[in-house]
């Protein structure tokens, strides 16, 4: 696929294959694009007649219509709208549902009976139609991006203080510092509590009232804040501990800096260690990785890594960036198209799209439920917070059909 390059104010242009279609751009720019679809033949659907389109109309009023409308908006929680959908994209959907990849739902037992001639026409029919309005802004929720993350963090642990010190840095032997911890590592050991596979009564209580989003900033405000070693006693000897340490290197790292879920132990108060090391060696705390360390390891030594450990300087962990719904927008257009208006007729466009659909397909994305290998680089660093704003951002905008007209053979 080759993309041409921007040029002056005026109508866009896609050419696929033989096919010219036209229409304005959302940003008052000229882009065209010239796609080759090879020996498939995934394409048909954008050379369909007015006859196909008036039989794909007869199809979808018998097949489709009770969900997702009369006229392809859909009035239905969860269901999504086809008015104005890019054809091509639509024909290959139907395709994964009838073929049962997409598994097995209410969609598949309705594709199942259709040829795929029959898929075809209803791909134009609904490619034809005027796409639904936009949804009102008030009706959406404000973008989470204006509050930064670490700042709602720090006010998420405030009654984390007491315990773990108002930067993470402890103070009292036995609770843990949580600075110089990944965030990913932080995440999971507090859902470790909240799911009970980590068992503390005063941490379960207090994960209990944290949603998705206030576990990720707490774990964001910590990582953030600078980090240093736990001011309590470590009793031990260093010089065995050290020797000791040596096989735990290969996850801690060899200055005890762990990476993503293997925490950092440089720093770390040496009680808390102790009493770590104990919990896995009894089966208090469930870890496959770390059970055989912790059954081979005697009190005595786990005396000296807590003390060794203890030593070192932690190293503040590296953090993302955190992305705006600015920035979410301008990556999900690059193959979207701007403002959510797709250019390639085989992606769909988002343009006022339905928002609970939208919430829900990005949120399959992110848990896993949907895979896709052009999806899945950006929907491993989705939150639940991004989600529902880059939904209420495409929900927003303003939807543009693509119209097209075939070319005579050789222009």
């Amino acid at each position: 696929m080759t993309r041409g390059m921007r040029a002056a104010p005026g109508p866009f242009l896609i050419i696929v294959a033989g096919i010219i279609s036209a229409g304005s751009s959302p940003a008052g720019m000229a882009a065209t694009e010239t796609v080759q679809p090879g020996a498939t033949d995934d394409f048909r659907a954008a050379y369909a007649t007015p006859q196909d389109v008036a039989e794909g109309k007869r199809l979808a009023d018998a097949s489709c219509a009770r969900c997702h409308g009369q006229i392809g908006i859909s009035t239905a929680k969860g269901v999504p709208h086809l008015a104005g959908q890019r054809a091509v994209y639509l024909h290959i959907e139907l395709q994964a549902y009838k073929s049962g990849t997409r598994g097995k739902n209410m969609m598949a037992d309705a594709a199942k009976f259709l040829s795929d001639d029959a898929l075809v026409k209803v791909a134009a029919y609904y490619a034809s139609l005027d796409p639904a309005p936009p949804v009102p802004a008030a009706t959406t929720r404000p973008a989470a991006a204006a509050t930064n993350p670490v700042s709602a963090g720090k006010a998420a642990s405030a009654s984390c203080a007491g315990c773990h010190g108002e930067t993470g840095i402890s103070k009292i032997p036995g609770m843990p510092s949580l600075v110089g911890l990944d965030p990913k590592y932080l995440v999971a050991a507090l859902k470790g509590y909240k799911n009970g596979q980590r068992k503390h009564g005063m941490m379960q209580a207090f994960v209990a009232g944290l949603g998705e989003t206030d576990v990720n900033n707490i774990s964001l405000f910590y990582a953030a804040q600078k980090a240093a070693k736990a001011q309590t006693p470590a009793p031990g000897n260093l010089a065995a501990g050290k020797t000791a340490a040596a096989a735990c290197a290969a996850c801690h790292g060899e200055a005890g800096v762990g990476t993503g879920t293997a925490p950092g132990l440089a720093g770390q108060d040496a009680q808390y260690l102790v009493a770590a090391m104990a919990a896995y060696k009894d089966g208090s705390r469930a870890d496959p990785i770390m059970k055989g360390p912790a059954a081979s390891t005697s009190d005595a030594v786990a005396k000296d890594l807590a003390a060794y450990y203890a030593s070192l300087e932690p190293q503040q962990p590296r953090i993302s960036k955190t992305l705006t719904t600015a920035d979410w927008a301008q990556r999900c257009d690059r193959c979207h198209g701007i403002n959510g208006n797709s250019t390639d007729p085989r992606l769909p466009a988002l343009a006022a799209q339905r928002l609970d659909y939208l919430e829900m397909v990005l949120d399959a994305y992110r848990t896993g439920a949907r895979k896709s290998p052009a999806m899945a680089a950006m929907s491993t660093v989705l939150t639940e917070a991004s989600v529902k704003d880059i939904a209420a951002y495409y929900s927003r905008q303003k939807a543009r059909a693509v119209v097209y007209v075939v070319l005579p053979a050789g222009k």
